[in-house]
C-alpha cells in the first residue's frame, strides 16, 4: 500500500542520514524527521485513537510543520493545513466544516484558535537547537494504520459559489502521481526545493512532497512575507534546484532580477495567466533553467497539465500544455461531446489525481465530479469551468471561465463568497463584486454595494477582514443604488465593469501632497498601479487596496530606482509614502557615508 507516509519512511531507510528539512527552526536528517513524527503521531494516537477525523494543522513555516503534517498521515488521520494569517472567524468556520475538534499549534497562535477544539502546543524549546517538541528519549515506531492509496491525506478549502468555503479531500494517490514518476517534472534525489506557499494552499502539495517522497531536501523559508530580492537571495544561499512560483510572485522575481535563479534546474510558475514578456524575460535571462507553465485546479492536485516553455512566446498566449503521467483531459461542448482542434470548449479532467470530493457538499460533488463517458465504468471526471482549445499537437490553451470564478494572486475567488459577507455589514442591503485589471498580478476586485450612505474603504476592510483572509478583500468600493440589473433581474456584471472607481478612497487620514523627490516619485509608483488619480504622502498602502504581490513589485522598482533594498517586513512597518522614503533617504545617505 503505496502512501505518503510509508514511501518517507522508505526514504529514511535507504538514506538515514541524508537532509530532509532544513528551516530556521531546525535540520532534520530523514532519520531525525521519521523519530520526530513518529513521536508526535504517538501522541495523536494517544489522544484521539482511531478517531478517523482530520486533524487541524495551525502552524507557521517551520520544521516543526512539516513534521506534524507527516505524524498526522502516520497516526492514520488526514490534515487541515490552516494559514494562521487568516481571520479567527475563518479559521473557526474551516474547523466546524472539516469536523476536526484537534488541532496542532504553538503557542503564540494558540489564541487564533478558539476554545471549541483541543489544541497540542508543539513549540521547539528555545533552547534545543536540534528540537524535540514532541516528547523525550528514542522514538518508538508507530504501528501502521490501514490507510491507503485512496485515503483522504488532506483536505483543502477554496473558495465557493454558494458563499462559504468548500473543502476538497484529496488522496494520497493524488499527491503520489504528482512527484513520483511524472515526466513533466523529473525530480531526484539531489533536488532542493523550497517550500514558501502557505501549507494551506496546495501549491504546497509540491513543495512539502516533492523532495520527501524523493529523497531530496526540503528548505523552508522563514515565516512571514518576504520580498522577491529575500527569495531570491535564499534561493542562491541554499542551492535550490527546484522552484515553484505563483503568476504574480514569478512575474516579481523575474522584474526585481533573475541573477540568483541561475541554479534552479526547475523553475514552475502557474496559478494564473503568465505575462508572455516575463516569461521571454526569465528564458534570456536563465539558459539553464527548464522553465514550466504548469496549469491545474486543486480537484485535481496541483497539476492537470504542464507545458515546458523553450521558445520566446512572440507576445502571444502562454499554453498550459498537456496532461501530465496518469492524468486524461478532455476538451467538450455541453453535451460531453468532444469539440474539434482548435474550438474552444470546457476542460474536463480524469485520472490518478482526481480528489474524492467536497466535503459534506454531496449536491456539488456530483455536479463537478461527473460519470466519464470515455474511461471505464464507475471512473469520474472533473469539470473544470476552464474554457480551453487544443492545437493540432496536444497542446491547450486558456481562454478563461464558463462561470464567474476568478483567479486574484494565484488563488481561486468566487466573487458570491465576497458578496455574502459584504452583506453581512449592517448598513449594506445588497452587494456585488467584479474583477478588474489584466490576468496576473494585476487583476484585482472591486466590490459595488448598495447602502443609505458611501461607508469608508478602511471599515469596509476592517469588516471583510474578520470574515475572509487577505486575497478576497476588495481593492476598491464603489456605492451603487441600485445595482444594475439585467433583463432577467441578474446582476448586469458588464455594466459593473463600466462603473469608474474613485480617484482616491475614503481614507482614515487627510491628503497631504507629496514633495519633488523620493516622496513624489513613490507617490507617482502606487498611484499608477493601485490605478489611483492621486496618491497622498500619509496615505496607509494597504488602505489604498494594496497587497503583498503589489508591494513586492514596488520594492522591486525602489532597489532598479535608488538601489535600496527594502525587506518586505520593512514595508509592512512603513506602509505610507512618508515613511517609506524617509527609509530610502536614510539608506542612500548610510551607503554614501560608507564610500
Amino acid at each position: 500500500m503505496r502512501t505518503l507516509d510509508r514511501i518517507v519512511a522508505r526514504q529514511a531507510a535507504a538514506s538515514p542520514d541524508r537532509i530532509a528539512v532544513d528551516a530556521p527552526d531546525a535540520q532534520l536528517t530523514y532519520a531525525a524527521l521519521e523519530a520526530r513524527s513518529d513521536r508526535l503521531a504517538h501522541r495523536l494516537r494517544a489522544l484521539r485513537g482511531d478517531d478517523d477525523r482530520p486533524v487541524g494543522v495551525c502552524l507557521e513555516r517551520s520544521a516543526t510543520l512539516i513534521v506534524s503534517l507527516l505524524a498526522v498521515l502516520k497516526a492514520g488521520r488526514g490534515y487541515l493545513a490552516l494559514d494562521p494569517r487568516q481571520p479567527p472567524q475563518r479559521l473557526a468556520e474551516l474547523l466546524r466544516d472539516a469536523g476536526c475538534d484537534l488541532v496542532i499549534t504553538q503557542r503564540a497562535l494558540v489564541g487564533r484558535i478558539g476554545t471549541d477544539v483541543t489544541t497540542l502546543v508543539v513549540d521547539a524549546p528555545a533552547d534545543d537547537p536540534a528540537g524535540d517538541p514532541d516528547g523525550e528519549g528514542a522514538a518508538r515506531a508507530v504501528p501502521r494504520p490501514a490507510t491507503t492509496g485512496s485515503s483522504t491525506a488532506y483536505i483543502a478549502y477554496t473558495s465557493g459559489s454558494t458563499g462559504r468555503p468548500k473543502g476538497v479531500c484529496t488522496p494520497h494517490r493524488a499527491v503520489i502521481r504528482l512527484v513520483l514518476g511524472n515526466r513533466a517534472l523529473p525530480l531526484r534525489a539531489d533536488d532542493v526545493f523550497l517550500q514558501f506557499a502557505p501549507a494551506a494552499f496546495d501549491a504546497s502539495t509540491l513543495e512539502i512532497w516533492g523532495p520527501l517522497l524523493n529523497g531530496g531536501r526540503l528548505v523552508v523559508a522563514p515565516p512571514g512575507d518576504l520580498s522577491p530580492a529575500e527569495i531570491s537571495a535564499l534561493v542562491r544561499k541554499e542551492g535550490v534546484t527546484v522552484l515553484w512560483l505563483t503568476a504574480g510572485l514569478f512575474h516579481a522575481m523575474v522584474e526585481s532580477g533573475t541573477a540568483d535563479l541561475s541554479g534552479v534546474r526547475y523553475l514552475l510558475a502557474g496559478g494564473d495567466t503568465l505575462s508572455p514578456g516575463h516569461v521571454d524575460r526569465a528564458l534570456r535571462e536563465l539558459p539553464g533553467t527548464t522553465l514550466v507553465n504548469g496549469y491545474g485546479p486543486t480537484e485535481n492536485t496541483t497539476f492537470t497539465t504542464c507545458h515546458p516553455l523553450t521558445a520566446a512566446t512572440g507576445g502571444g498566449t502562454v499554453p498550459i500544455g498537456r496532461p501530465i503521467d496518469h492524468t486524461a483531459v478532455h476538451v467538450l461542448d455541453e453535451r460531453l461531446a468532444p469539440v474539434p482542434d482548435g474550438e474552444v470548449g470546457e476542460l474536463y479532467a480524469s485520472g490518478l489525481g482526481l480528489a474524492h470530493g467536497y466535503l459534506h457538499h454531496a449536491g456539488q460533488t456530483a455536479e463537478r465530479f461527473v460519470a466519464n463517458p470515455f474511461g471505464p465504468p464507475g471512473e469520474r471526471m472533473y469539470r473544470t469551468g476552464d474554457l480551453v482549445s487544443r492545437r493540432p499537437d496536444g497542446v491547450l490553451l486558456f481562454h478563461g471561465r464558463a462561470d464567474d470564478q476568478v483567479k486574484i494572486r494565484g488563488f481561486r475567488v468566487e466573487p458570491s463568497e465576497v458578496e455574502t459577507a459584504l452583506r453581512r455589514h449592517p448598513e449594506i442591503t445588497d452587494a456585488a463584486v467584479a474583477v478588474r485589471g489584466k490576468p496576473g498580478a494585476d487583476r484585482h476586485l472591486a466590490a459595488f454595494y448598495v447602502g443609505s450612505q458611501a461607508l469608508p474603504a478602511g471599515e469596509l476592510r476592517h469588516h471583510l477582514g474578520a470574515l475572509l483572509p487577505d486575497h478576497m478583500i476588495p481593492a476598491a468600493f464603489v456605492r451603487l443604488d441600485p445595482l444594475p440589473l439585467t433583463a432577467s433581474g441578474k446582476v448586469d456584471r458588464a455594466a459593473l465593469a463600466d462603473v469608474s472607481l474613485p480617484g482616491r478612497p475614503e481614507l482614515s487620514t487627510p491628503y497631504r501632497g507629496p514633495d519633488d523627490g523620493v516622496e513624489g516619485w513613490l507617490a507617482e509608483l502606487w498611484a499608477d498601479l493601485l490605478e489611483l488619480s492621486e496618491v497622498g504622502v500619509d496615505d496607509d498602502f494597504f488602505e489604498l487596496g494594496g497587497h503583498s504581490l503589489m508591494a513586492a513589485r514596488i520594492t522591486s522598482e525602489i532597489s532598479v530606482e535608488y538601489d535600496v533594498t527594502v525587506p518586505a517586513l520593512t514595508f509592512y512597518q512603513r506602509p505610507t509614502v512618508c515613511e517609506l522614503a524617509e527609509f530610502i533617504t536614510a539608506a542612500r545617505r548610510e551607503t554614501e557615508a560608507r564610500v
